[in-house]
């Protein structure tokens, strides 16, 4: 199985507009994934890490990333294909909830 990094982006404004039922489906879905094994996490306040040649660490509050909507969460999938992990975030509380999820094929490090 492939592996692949989800990134959900969502506000509270088109989470409150989308029906109640379909919210709630869609943190059973977040439940059935977690259940079957998928990493995910609420976003936290980043910081950025520089330290270029080597020469000496700096380390700054706040996202590099920026992006129309804010940073919800992100996770880790197993899927056989792309498709699949697709399939599979579909249903997710940001993607169903004016929100976005974007879908990341993770290429492992030897």
């Amino acid at each position: 199985m492939a592996k692949f990094v989800t990134i959900g982006y969502g506000d509270q404004n088109g989470y409150d507009r989308t029906d109640a039922a379909v919210r709630n489906e869609a943190h059973a879905h977040d439940a059935r994934l977690l259940e079957a094994g998928v990493v995910a996490g609420i976003a936290g306040s980043p910081v950025q890490v520089r330290n270029h040649n080597g020469a000496g660490m700096t380390v700054e509050s706040g996202s590099f990333m920026s992006s129309a909507l804010p940073l919800a969460g992100f996770g880790i999938i197993e899927a056989a294909t792309i498709e699949e992990a697709v399939q599979l975030v579909s249903k997710t509380p940001c993607a169903v909830a004016q929100g976005v999820v974007e879908v990341w094929p993770l290429q492992e490090s030897p």
